[in-house]
């Protein structure tokens, strides 16, 4: 009897010694008190959202809004009759484009987003160095035109494969669609063209996609891919406490398998690296309705915060569609660089940062939106004066299931995030 007992009190030091801190987590239940207190402060919490009308900003900034197909079909007729006029009455042929340069962006910190300001630039068939990009605008709204007659929906994919020797390269096609969305006003959604699916979710979540009800616990270790066309979700249901956005594939994988959203009830949602137009209107959409708290799982490296505030604030590219693509206040719940002295990651699981990691790094402690965060601020600084990075999977050296098993419940109990 007391061999065994010596046994078991041996491998609870083992245990310990091979997954660190293991003996500071408290029961689920304990946990689970913590995040229900979290989740209801959140709910309580979240009020209307901010407009640039709001802050007498509608003038020197512009938005985009959805619009139904019958309005995007009136608005692009409209406009081929304002060229038809131009060209008629010997002006030429030009395309009057919101300009998306950096130099064009706004953050404002008051909506905790990137926005498009009012600077526009003219795009004239008559001139060498803009009448390939003028046709390509006219193709585009061509093509657009026919989607809006035909009720369906087409791929980035498809779009470029209608006129391969005119666009080139599928970057172009894609960039100028941008340009059509900010020319007629609207969403790139309204538009009819969708990116291929990319995101997906697993856990605790419930929703119709296009009539058909969907369970998320029930879609095995791959999870429901994030549908493409946000207009055909709806109904969503959930009883998880928290939803927990992941960077990359791996993370996923091993917090699915796991079927951590069982013990601690929560919506897992994953892009698979850089955010899509899908998964980011997929998790404003459950963050809007659902009313809950929204923590990031990112690596430990310049670009890991870079992703999650594209998230949060928005992307510079698409800031013409802020207010739609972007969810506010997530909270940064880790890999963070004073987490890798904190939980003891070994030296041999952390990698140098490269001269463009630092630099990357150095261009985000002069973002504002960066700034407004101290932790944000304070932990960056960490990362560029130690020059070391590190994974989601350096976690792993402390065995395969230390993610789900202790570093995230720890970090759960603690309310360790920024």
């Amino acid at each position: 009897m007391a061999d065994k007992k010596k046994r078991r009190r041996a491998d609870s030091e083992s245990d310990s010694e091979s997954q660190p801190f293991k003996n500071l987590l408290k029961s689920d239940d304990h946990i689970l008190q913590i995040l229900k207190s979290v989740a209801a402060t959140s709910s309580f919490s979240i009020s209307k959202p901010l407009t640039l009308a709001d802050l007498s900003l509608s003038s020197t900034c512009r938005e985009v809004s959805d619009l139904s197909l019958s309005s995007v079909q009136s608005v692009i007729e409209s406009l081929v009759l304002q060229l038809t006029h131009q060209i008629l009455s010997g002006q030429g042929f030009s395309f009057t484009v919101p300009s998306r340069s950096s130099s064009n962006q706004l953050y404002v910190p008051e909506l905790d987003r990137i926005v498009l300001k009012d600077k526009s630039t003219v795009r004239p068939f008559s001139h060498i160095s803009s009448v390939r990009k003028t046709t390509i605008t006219a193709k585009i709204l061509s093509l657009v035109h026919q989607l809006c007659l035909k009720n369906i929906h087409v791929t980035k994919r498809d779009l470029f494969y209608t006129d391969v020797k005119l666009f080139q390269d599928q970057i172009q096609s894609d960039a100028v669609l941008d340009d059509v969305s900010c020319i007629l006003g609207c969403t790139r959604s309204s538009l009819n063209v969708i990116a291929a699916e990319k995101g997906v979710v697993v856990g605790r979540l419930i929703f119709s996609d296009n009539g058909d009800m969907i369970d998320c616990t029930k879609m095995g270790m791959g999870g429901k891919a994030i549908p493409p066309n946000i207009d055909r979700v709806g109904d969503m249901q959930s009883d998880a406490l928290f939803i927990l956005l992941v960077e990359k594939d791996a993370a996923y994988i091993r917090l699915a398998e796991d079927r951590f959203y069982n013990r601690f009830p929560c919506i897992i949602v994953t892009a698979k690296g850089q955010p899509d137009v899908a998964t980011r209107l997929f998790l404003r959409k459950m963050k809007t309705e659902l009313k809950l708290p929204v923590l990031a799982l990112v690596d430990s490296d310049p670009y890991g915060l870079k992703i999650l505030s594209v998230y949060g604030c928005g992307s510079k590219n698409m800031s013409y569609d802020s207010a739609n693509l972007t969810t506010p206040d997530i909270k940064w719940l880790g890999i963070r660089p004073s987490d890798l002295d904190k939980y003891k990651i070994p030296e041999q699981c952390r990698l140098p940062m490269t001269e463009q990691d630092i630099k990357t790094g150095k261009d985000l402690l002069e973002e504002d939106f960066v700034k407004k965060n101290p932790g944000w601020v304070e932990e960056l600084n960490l990362m560029v004066k130690t020059k070391q990075k590190a994974e989601i999977q350096a976690l792993s050296s402390f065995g395969f299931q230390y993610l789900s098993e202790v570093y995230l419940p720890l970090k759960l109990q603690q309310q360790d995030w920024l």
